[in-house]
């Protein structure tokens, strides 16, 4: 029996997952390089591998019918685009052409004409064409695993109580999660406040990220994995010992939940009368079952940009609205805040790629509101699609990456003018505006808060981003991430700059972002003003506890002991040591 091994990272979702490993590979593999003497034979192995692959994506359509319907539908839309490509397309026709002039084998072959096509489609220097790389590497990488006779995995056929292990997720590969089917995921790359992280915490699945690239290479597919989101750890060959000692642990944990559970129904107030509205992120439509049942009133912060992921056309304003329409619904009069879309940086989507160029550092460039300002028709079918669903309850809107007052200015003008447009098409609507505000995850916007807090009707600190951009650390790069840290006195600065604008104006400030959803946290968010959170469904009844076991005095003496250090390892320690 192979020896157990115990390997450690950042332990970004909490929870325990015992299952099956399920290895994601989705590198080139190492390619044969050899001479043939047959071409003709050649090419018929290269057609019935093809043939293979088709047969493949096509099953895979079949099964998307078991999917939730809105990532049914784009990872339908993906697979279309796949089999497009292996229909007499550029990357078959000049395989088979190689195998014939060059006399080589089809392996070879296909890595060659994949090579040469992601070098034209570089040297366009386009975002949306450099994008199609990926397909055809994703196509490519099937065709060469048929032929080499290994096999293709990928996140959309993970058994039930997968744990999934893999390099890194990207965002869209993590809209594709169903933490129905899988039990866990661990990662080499990526850091606690990622996009992955996020993901994880917000569908309630263990997660452990930044471990050695050795999971690869160590484990096997199939094999029993123990995922440790408590403490980053993965153990890979689990003695029975072991095994036991975390049935045991996760034992704990579920009566732990059990205990929390009880609370949804509890008001979040603090012991001494304070008020405090806890309210849940939400990053897929079929969350919303969870974020009622975890007692959390309503939703601070809907994530647009899934709606575009996983496709390459744009959604419609019918289908926003669709979608929109249905949370408000489902949220049964509690409020929903819809972020407008927040593409770019580590954050692409194929079907908004033609107005994204290329960048030399692209979490500094064109995305978010400014995409959205750049091309206006992208915010007008959002701004629409919002209002239409604000018909049927309360809603709010969020801009993110706001730098200005004038961005604020120019969204507000076009947002009156699609509430007249659609007045004046008697299209159901809400009698009033909906609130329209900004998002403070730049340091720019923090420092002219007071300047965005006369021109906005709400704050929201997003506080992954404010402290990325403070501090210059890449928190989705494993190799800094262990430096990303919201207690650097600088972004703690900000966050109280920022509310004390905030009152000043008399609007209401949030925290979504993930600090807000830490515990160990609430009670210095809570010193220092803040009155709304917005986390992940997961986090709403742990953040519940702690508030109701604090009092407003205790919170904001805390605030002020905090406040008057300069040393970011005096501040975590003052944090994790404080005890009401």
């Amino acid at each position: 029996m192979a020896a157990e091994i115990v390997l450690h990272g950042i332990g970004v979702s909490h929870g325990i997952a015992t299952g099956p490993a399920y290895i994601v590979q989705l590198d080139r593999p190492k390619v044969p390089q050899i001479t043939i003497e047959d071409a003709s034979a050649e090419q018929q192995r290269f057609e019935a591998a093809v043939e293979t692959v088709r047969g493949d994506l096509t099953a895979l359509k079949g099964q998307s019918k078991n999917l939730p319907e809105e990532a049914a539908e784009e990872l339908d839309l993906l697979l279309d685009a796949h089999l497009a490509m292996i229909t007499g397309s550029r990357l078959v026709r000049g395989a088979l052409k190689k195998i014939a002039d060059e006399k080589i084998n089809a392996e070879w072959a296909l890595d060659k004409i994949m090579r040469d096509l992601a070098s034209q489609f570089r040297a366009v220097r386009d975002n949306y064409i450099a994008a199609r790389i990926d397909d055809v590497e994703a196509v490519g990488n099937r065709i060469l695993r048929t032929l080499l006779n290994l096999p293709y995995l990928s996140l959309d056929s993970v058994p039930v109580g997968g744990i999934v292990l893999a390099k890194e997720i990207s965002p869209s590969d993590a809209a594709l999660l169903d933490p129905r089917r899988i039990g866990g995921l661990a990662t080499v790359h990526g850091g606690a406040a990622g996009h992955t992280a996020v993901m994880a915490r917000s569908l309630g699945l263990p997660a452990v990220l930044g471990l050695d690239p050795v999971i690869l290479e160590r484990s096997s597919h199939g094999s029993t994995v123990i995922v440790d989101g408590v403490e980053g750890k993965l153990i890979l060959n689990a003695t029975p010992e072991t095994l036991k000692l975390y049935e045991q642990k996760r034992d704990a944990l579920t009566a732990d939940r059990t205990a929390l559970n009880e609370i949804t129904a509890q008001p979040a107030v603090t012991k001494d009368g304070t008020d405090i509205t806890l309210r849940s992120n939400l990053e897929l439509p079929r969350e919303t079952d969870a974020i009622k049942a975890s007692g959390a009133r309503g939703i601070g912060l809907f994530r647009t940009e899934f709606l575009f992921m996983n496709r390459t056309t744009l959604p419609s304003e019918d289908e926003q609205f669709e979608a929109m329409a249905g949370v408000v619904r489902e949220m049964e009069g509690e409020s929903v805040t819809f972020r407008t879309l927040d593409i770019g940086g580590d954050k692409l989507a194929k079907s908004v790629g033609e107005y994204l160029a290329e960048a030399a550092n692209p979490a500094l460039g064109l995305r978010a509101i400014r995409l959205s300002l750049k091309e206006p028709h992208l915010l007008k079918a959002q701004f629409r699609a919002i209002l239409r669903a604000g018909a049927l309850g309360p809603v709010k809107i969020l801009l993110p990456m706001v730098t200005t007052a004038d961005e604020v200015e120019q969204s507000r003008a076009i947002l009156r003018g699609c509430y007249k447009d659609l007045k004046n098409e008697k299209v159901a609507i809400a009698d009033q505006m909906p609130p329209l505000g900004t998002m403070i995850e730049i340091p720019a916007a923090a420092l002219s808060a007071d300047g965005l807090a006369a021109v906005s009707d709400f704050f929201a600190l997003g506080t992954n981003d404010l402290t990325q951009y403070t501090v210059a650390i890449d928190r989705g790069n494993d190799q800094v991430a262990a430096l990303y840290n919201p207690l650097n006195p600088a972004v703690l600065r900000l966050i109280e700059f920022t509310v004390e604008a905030a009152k000043r104006m008399g609007i209401p400030v949030s925290i979504c972002g993930e600090m807000g959803a830490d515990p160990k946290y609430t009670a210095l968010l809570v010193g220092l003003g803040i009155r709304e959170f917005s986390v992940g469904f997961s986090n709403v009844p742990r953040i519940k506890q702690r508030i109701r076991t604090l009092t407003l005095e205790q919170c904001e003496e805390h605030a002020r002991q905090v406040m008057n250090q300069y040393e970011p390892a005096r501040i975590t320690d003052l944090v994790n040591r404080f005890r009401p």
